[in-house]
């Protein structure tokens, strides 16, 4: 039966690094719930090959999480669905600059809202479950909450945020939910494309010499979720050794 596997949310886990964090926590015997806004071919395909793996072992819940009310269906959905919520994963993000001369309550709500107030608000909904499962929260940031990239101050400051939200966390949840981050670095190439760096200057950046991968970020999850017992409020940072010369 499902139920007897424990069960992960993974928000935007349809495409890209959410993508590979879902595979890889169901390798590691765990339900799969994948939340999508848009991406609903994507998630179907995914939910389709994890089920292929395992049968009735993931499913897909839709929702736009800028809509705070929508917010603890997904929660619910997991739990009629699977009957537990062991880990819940905050991967879903918006990424863009905005130059201060061009900040608006748009792009503010936006970036705020699905890299920081999404990522609290879901929290706040998964809490009672996740201290019945003794569960955990991984909340996935970024090195540039530590160090800023010009003409991102919205996007900096959320996850900047984001990284205290998830010390915050960890203490106000524990003992029983762990609350840990994981900080990409080069990982994919924005879809959109970056202005501010290009691809030969960030990987002279970086100590590797090298892009990581979504597996990369994905192992980091799993170490957190799985073999991380004693471990709460950290991130760790997954950017080849970037963030140590940026």
């Amino acid at each position: 039966m499902a139920e007897t596997f424990p069960t992960a949310l993974i928000t935007g886990g349809a495409r890209r690094i959410g993508r590979e964090i879902a595979t890889t926590l169901h390798e590691s015997g765990y339900n799969i719930m994948v939340h999508y806004r848009s991406s609903a071919d994507a998630a179907h395909s995914l939910s389709s090959e994890l089920n292929d793996k395992r049968p009735n072992s993931a499913d897909m819940v839709s929702g736009d999480l800028l809509d705070i009310a929508v917010i603890p269906s997904l929660v619910q959905k997991t739990i009629e669905r699977f009957g537990k919520l062991n880990v819940l994963v905050n991967n879903a993000s918006t990424f863009y600059p905005t130059p201060i001369e061009l900040i608006d309550d748009e792009f503010w709500n936006d970036l705020i809202g699905s890299n920081l107030k999404a990522p609290a608000f879901l929290a706040k909904s998964a809490a009672p479950h996740l201290r019945e499962s003794q569960g955990s929260i991984i909340n996935i940031i970024d090195i540039y909450s530590q160090r800023p990239l010009s003409n991102h101050p919205v996007y900096c400051s959320a996850k900047a945020g984001l990284e205290m939200l998830t010390k915050s966390l960890a203490r106000d949840l524990a003992p029983q939910i762990r609350v840990n981050g994981v900080s990409p670095g080069a990982i994919l190439w924005p879809e959109k494309g970056n202005t501010e760096i290009s691809q030969e200057e960030l990987l002279g950046s970086i100590p590797l010499n090298r892009m990581g991968s979504p597996d990369d970020v994905a192992k980091a999850v799993k170490f957190l979720v799985v073999d991380g017992e004693y471990i709460t409020g950290q991130t760790i940072a997954v950017d080849g050794g970037r963030s140590i010369v940026i």
